[in-house]
């Protein structure tokens, strides 16, 4: 565990707070966000996140900042997963281009809310019972093998269990009303699909989250660098989103560089658990070492992807 002053965390919450708070009133009026406002935007986030690691390493410690930076890129390479969901859930639900980042801002209190529960159980559980590692190891190695197998992309947003929880509680209507989540029809209140959207969104986070935390918790163990750099990435989902909604099929590489990334992770677990349940002998992946890895297989997967078209377009070009 880090030695974390407490005014660390305070500058971290005002950060996080004063951020949410400039991007919500920055999009009071529902709009199409464009590809140059969605760039800077994730301009901004990046930076943030950038910014908040170099005072992480000169106040907390190199070690500190190295776990930090580690966990940010994990996060933020992981979170290219979401990006595939919301696109899928925006389709089915067919939500109009204006209303979206609407619902993803809700998304994302969601989920920094859950994460922050299950980030702080998860160090709980490790710091008492380390062997629960393998069973973290054994979860991402599973994630590993659903991406490479292609059976990852098997979500139906309308068979979601917060979508169908959500419809037997509230009635929700068919069609939209604006910017709305409820309406008002016949005296009762009824709610509209964007917020049977919501719904779908916060439960796709929870999905992601049994992989997201077993990843950042072999990277560290302690609360403030994994919660402060999924803060990070998750504040930056969005405009990454609306940047990247029109290329996403173009990185078809990099969910093979996010399997190949999960599998490494799942063997420094493994490592982890056997250093300090087995053998001190057992090697450890160090953090630095562990950064490279993740920066290097990233660079390769979107490298690929750039010089090599989708096997469906080259088909598509040759016909």
């Amino acid at each position: 565990m880090h030695d974390v002053p407490l005014w660390l965390w305070v500058v971290f919450v005002v950060i996080v707070l004063v951020s949410l708070a400039v991007d919500l009133l920055a999009h009071r009026t529902a709009h199409v966000i464009g590809f140059r406002e969605a760039a800077a935007w994730s301009a901004l986030w990046i930076g943030l996140a950038i910014a908040f690691g170099g005072v992480v390493f000169l106040v907390v410690g190199t070690d500190a900042g190295v776990e930090y930076t580690t966990a940010w890129l994990l996060e933020k390479s992981l979170s290219v997963d979401n990006l595939f969901v919301f696109a899928l859930i925006f389709s089915y639900f067919k939500v109009p281009r204006a209303y979206q980042h609407r619902v993803l801002f809700l998304g994302v209190l969601g989920a920094l809310v859950f994460r922050g529960i299950f980030l702080a159980a998860g160090v709980a559980v490790v710091s008492r019972f380390t062997a629960v590692l393998y069973v973290f190891a054994a979860i991402l190695f599973y994630s590993t093998y659903k991406i490479l197998k292609g059976e990852d992309e098997s979500f139906d947003p309308g068979k979601s269990f917060a979508v169908r929880l959500l419809r037997k509680f509230i009635p929700v209507r068919d069609e939209y009303a604006g910017p709305h989540f409820f309406v008002k029809e016949a005296g009762k209140r009824v709610g509209t699909p964007l917020l049977a959207v919501v719904a779908a969104i916060e439960a796709a986070d929870l999905v992601f989250a049994v992989d997201s935390v077993p990843a950042v918790l072999a990277v560290s163990s302690d609360i403030f660098i994994v919660y402060t750099s999924n803060a990070f990435a998750i504040l930056g989902l969005r405009a990454l989103y609306f940047m990247l909604a029109g290329l996403l099929d173009r990185f078809h590489y990099l969910s093979v560089g996010l399997a190949l990334i999960l599998a490494f992770i799942g063997v420094k677990l493994v490592l982890q658990a056997s250093h300090k349940t087995i053998s001190t002998s057992v090697p450890e992946i160090p953090s630095l070492l562990s950064l490279a890895v993740i920066v290097v297989v990233l660079a390769v997967s979107i490298g690929l992807s750039m010089l090599r078209p989708p096997p469906e377009k080259k088909k598509s070009e040759q016909g």
